[in-house]
């Protein structure tokens, strides 16, 4: 399998975060271009595939832009105002367009993790 993959894990509750919005823009020296917004289901993952795949799928740098106050908002966490984590970005860059690129996010309302996962 070759594209851009995520799953989103709400470690506070023990469960996919299900309905998070997760906008992908592509970088291009200081700026970027809006590529798509998704949102996660059920098991905290995006439906249809990949969020970039076959010729959509180029070498370069993203960013991953993760609605984590909206949707930790929606599931009953009690936040403070303005919230300690409202939208995530997470940059990282594709250089080999023959692979596989999953970037998870492991998130509760005050620390969160990622790291390029298989």
């Amino acid at each position: 399998m070759t594209g851009l993959t995520t799953h989103v894990l709400d470690t506070a509750r023990g469960v996919p975060a299900n309905g998070l919005k997760i906008d992908l823009y592509r970088l291009s020296g200081e700026g970027r271009e809006k590529v798509k917004t998704v949102s996660t289901n059920a098991d905290g993952r995006v439906d249809g595939g990949p969020i970039l795949a076959d010729d959509a799928f180029r070498a370069g740098e993203y960013e991953l832009i993760f609605h984590a106050g909206d949707y930790l908002r929606t599931t009953g966490h009690s936040l403070p105002e303005p919230a300690f984590l409202d939208r995530i970005p997470i940059r990282f860059g594709i250089a080999d367009t023959t692979a596989h690129y999953h970037v998870p996010l492991l998130l509760s309302p005050f620390g969160y993790s990622t790291y390029r996962g298989s």
